[in-house]
């Protein structure tokens, strides 16, 4: 028999069951908010803020701003608060968020597919020395991010970026970013299909609709018919992947829930053929999905990927189909990844019309209104009207002839902007860093544009293809899980007891074929003054062992640990 209630110490009065909270997903009927950030936006839609900066807090300054706007609902419109000056990284997770909060702002300005014009580049340039400072950082979202902007100055800047058609609405918060596309869409040789309209179809039917404006987090969107894959499917929420199907039709793979982080995840592939007058409604399809379905009650868990982590692509494809678009997708072919090709697109390369592109690298995405102004300057003067961002911090000018190709390439590198750059300063990534960013514990930016200087006079001679990227936190802004040798920002021990800015190096990771998170070995650290030593260290050992076209993630599976510290 079962001991009985007075035996376990309890009374014999039946207890009440409790109430399951579950995960938060309001299909299952869970709608009242379970955390502060639920809470503040079922309080008010982000959205809305955006009418109380005009007429409110830009004209009664930054102390007349309600805290749940301040470090909530601001972002819904790319503003975030800067970190103030002289705050330490050991006091990052120790200090409330009023404590670390600066008077100023990080803006975001979103541009969809990385695609401007010389008028559009101009305006963010003009916006960055009227009102950042002469700040600008190209970031590995294809976006602008500025700095040192005041409240006071944002109904303005609006009214600049928006004469332009360019917003900074939904820019970050817990709804759509960005969407990716490819800088090439539309010219590139070998591309499958150019999916420039289906971004911008998605742009204004969806992008500041309230439909979508809360989310369970942020929703992160690529489409391309890059041969090479150059927007990074594989780590985005939603991706549609350029494809052929058997009948010779280009269309769209769909990929689902791809997500770095704390916690990285590669996208699953639902096996879905989208046709491109599909891909908007298949988009809100799964936006909705996440919206209504998407975990609520911790936001360490609140991103799509813990979803169809749970629910697997068979179960994820049969709820969008029968309950959010009401037919079925085709099944389809998955996309042919190739190994070792270089994402970024710098470099001169042929247009389908004859034409060339020219790509290259400012200090990892580092620039300033000022620079922006003279790239502008230099595709005008070249008969480009077509400048775009990437998602490895570069820039490419489209449509130059062939005889101007020589005359472009000197003048844009005579502003430091490499053309033909080493691959350290082109394959080197960095976050913001504790400069500005309030989730940072140490220096990026600096110290991987010190670490490409170093690299380049010590290693002259080094061509294989390596990613290095720079990461202030945990947060993985920059993909430090898959890059070559990825850097996680922290404090470390330096050889006199000192407690000093340092890193956590990851090893061996990438994307495409051989698509792997990079490996941690234990107790691999490096202080930053030690870093150039370490990675001089690291790549003449592979360079000593490698086997004949292997790369440094494949010798890095196979080498000895004591060759990799």
């Amino acid at each position: 028999m079962p001991p009985s209630s007075a035996q376990n110490g309890r009374t014999a009065t039946a207890a009440k069951p409790r109430r399951r909270r579950g995960e938060g997903q309001w299909a299952l009927g869970y709608r009242e908010p379970l955390n502060k950030n639920e809470e503040n936006k079922k309080n008010d839609d982000g959205l809305n803020v955006r009418d109380r900066i005009i007429n409110i807090y830009s004209k009664r300054g930054f102390d007349s701003i309600d805290p749940a706007d301040l470090r909530g609902r601001f972002r819904w419109f790319g503003l975030y608060t800067q970190r103030a000056p002289g705050i330490d990284g050991g006091k990052t997770a120790v200090l409330e968020p009023e404590e670390l909060d600066d008077r100023y702002f990080m803006l975001r300005v979103r541009i969809d597919g990385g695609q401007l014009s010389v008028a559009q580049l101009r305006a963010v340039a003009g916006i960055s020395r009227d009102f950042g400072r002469d700040t600008a950082d190209i970031t590995d979202r294809q976006n602008v991010q500025y700095h040192w902007i005041r409240v006071e100055d944002v109904p303005e800047i609006w009214d600049r970026l928006e004469s332009v058609g360019l917003s900074t609405t939904e820019a970050c918060g817990d709804t759509p970013r960005v969407i990716m596309g490819c800088p090439l869409a539309g010219v590139a040789e070998d591309e499958v299909l150019d999916g420039t309209p289906e971004i911008f179809q998605i742009y204004e039917e969806h992008i500041g609709s309230p439909l979508y404006s809360n989310l369970p987090r942020k929703f992160k969107t690529s489409i391309a018919g890059c041969s090479v894959y150059c927007t990074n499917h594989e780590i985005n929420d939603v991706a549609f992947v350029g494809v052929r199907n058997e009948a010779g039709e280009a269309g769209y793979d769909l990929f689902v829930g791809g997500g770095l982080s704390t916690n990285p995840m590669f996208a699953l592939r639902l096996g879905a053929f989208v046709r491109p007058d599909q891909v908007s409604e298949v988009w809100a399809g799964v936006c909705a999905i996440f919206r209504d379905y998407g975990y609520r009650r911790l936001r360490t868990r609140a991103r799509i990927k813990f979803l169809i982590k749970d629910w697997g692509a068979e179960k994820f494809r049969q709820v969008l189909e029968e309950k959010y678009l009401g037919y079925a997708l085709p099944d389809g072919p998955a996309p042919v990844l190739d190994q070792g090709l270089r994402r970024d697109h710098v470099g001169v390369h042929r247009q389908r019309d004859g034409r060339f592109y020219v790509g290259f690298a400012p200090k990892v995405g580092r620039v300033s209104g000022t620079s922006l102004d003279r790239i502008a300057d230099i595709a005008e003067a070249h008969g480009s009207d077509r400048i775009r961002t990437t998602a490895d911090q570069k820039l490419v000018i489209l449509d130059i002839e062939e005889d101007r190709v020589e005359s472009i390439t000197a003048a844009l590198e005579a502003e430091d902007f490499q053309v033909r750059p080493s691959t350290f300063r082109r394959q080197t990534m960095a976050c913001t860093g504790i400069e500005f960013c309030k989730l940072a514990i140490v220096e990026t930016k600096g110290r991987a544009s010190t670490l490409i200087d170093e690299l380049e006079k010590r290693l002259p001679d080094f061509e294989e293809p390596l990613t290095i990227n720079v990461n202030g936190c945990p947060n993985s802004c920059a993909r430090i899980q898959v890059a070559d040798i990825g850097l996680k920002g922290q404090l470390v021990m330096n050889d006199r007891g000192e407690q000093v800015e340092g890193y956590q190096i990851h090893l061996g990771g990438g994307m495409g074929l051989d698509a792997a998170f990079g490996k941690k070995v234990r107790g691999l650290k490096s202080t930053a003054e030690e870093l150039p030593d370490y990675v001089e260290r690291v790549l003449r050992r592979f360079q000593d062992q490698r086997k004949d076209g292997e790369s440094f993630a494949a010798w890095v599976g196979r080498a000895a640990e004591d060759d990799l510290k």
